[in-house]
Parts: C-alpha cells; structure tokens; sequence
C-alpha cells in the first residue's frame, strides 16, 4: 500500500513546490517592476529568473527562500542586474545595487563635515 501511494505523494509535492514557486515568481516580477518604476529605471524583459533557491527555517516552519535575478536600464543606457529575495511569497530585499540618495556616490554614507582635508574649496573672485 506505501509503495504504491509514495510515488504519488513526491508528485504532489513536486506539483506544490511547482505552483508555489510559479506564485513566487509572479510577485517577484511585480514588485520589481514596481520598484523600477518608483526608482526611474526601465524594467527590461518585463521578467525575472530564478538565481538561487533553498530552505530556511523560520518562525512558522520550513520556508523556500528563492532570490531572483532581474535586468533594467539607466536612461535607455546600458544593462545591469538587481534582485528580489523572496521567502515564501513574502519580500525579503530587493536592490539595484545602485546607491540611493542618501548614500555616496559608492554605496558609502559618509558624514557631514568629513571631507579628510583633500577636498579645496572653490571661490570666486569679486569683480
């Protein structure tokens, strides 16, 4: 009776990792495109593809983290990745990679007044 009902069961989880992963994928795809559009950047592909998957043991149970990858573009310029970190159908982190605008110009905060003595200051003469 098990020998004949296993089979059955491992293609039903393996259609129920499928589904949810399809599900996964739809999110992802959404909130990147959200987030290109309220950061500027032209989503490319209209599409996100699936980088890496694993488990990850939360507060609930068991959970499949899945990180996407997706491409989009500066201006119509170029090509670079970011990507969605999805746990179960829940955002985890999206990024660009790109600096925001609280951030230098690579990623670093730097305080205000700290300019290390290398930077001279610019003024203009008087007429």
């Amino acid at each position: 009776m098990i020998n004949s009902l296993l089979p059955f069961l491992v293609l039903l989880l393996l259609a129920w990792i499928w589904l949810d992963g399809a599900r996964a994928r739809e999110f992802a795809t959404t909130l990147a495109r959200r987030y290109c559009a309220n950061r500027g950047l032209q989503f490319l592909d209209d599409t996100v593809s699936l980088a890496r998957m694993g488990i990850r043991w939360t507060e609930q149970g068991l959970r499949l983290r899945r990180m996407y990858r997706f491409d989009f573009s500066l201006e119509g310029v170029g090509r670079r990745s970011g990507h969605v970190l999805m746990l179960g159908t829940r955002l985890e982190v999206i990024d660009d990679g790109l600096p925001h605008p609280s951030e230098g110009t690579m990623g670093e905060t730097k305080p205000q007044g700290s300019d290390d003595g290398k930077v001279v200051p610019f003024r203009r003469r008087e007429p």
